[in-house]
């Protein structure tokens, strides 16, 4: 449930960048499923290699070079999908910057599970022992 509920997020992210980004194009449903799917695999398997790869960059840069890594990630999937077009450097960029902070976003929302994390705040009992100081 969990991968499913990731893949319409990944879905929606693409399909927003597509209209945010002028460089970035889906030509139907099945692309953009298609896309989301395959940026997922990306994700999966590739993207790992590829930060090992250039650790070395990404510490230099303090860690900006992992943009340029999800943006290249995004333009694969550009090539393996039809219908699914990035064009431009600066296209792939501002869409891979879109579709991490939506994936951030749901990864947050979302636990290991797949199941909806709701955050709440407890009151604290009478036996915790308060050592703040009292203003």
């Amino acid at each position: 449930m969990g991968f499913l509920i990731r893949l319409i997020a990944n879905a929606l992210a693409i399909l927003a960048a597509a209209y945010i980004v002028p460089g970035i194009d889906v030509s139907g449903g099945l692309a953009l499923i298609a896309a989301a799917l395959v940026l997922a695999l990306i994700n999966a398997v590739v993207r790992p290699v590829l930060l090992f790869l250039t650790l070395p960059f990404t510490l230099v840069t303090l860690g900006l070079f992992i943009f340029l890594l999800n943006a290249f990630c995004l333009w694969l999937t550009s090539v393996l999908v039809k219908g699914f077009d990035v064009q431009g450097f600066w296209s792939a960029v501002l869409g891979a910057m879109i579709v991490g902070a939506v994936s951030w976003i749901v990864t947050i929302l979302l636990s290991d599970r797949g199941n909806v994390v709701v955050i709440t705040r407890r009151e604290r009992g009478p036996d915790v022992i308060d050592i703040l100081p009292k203003h």
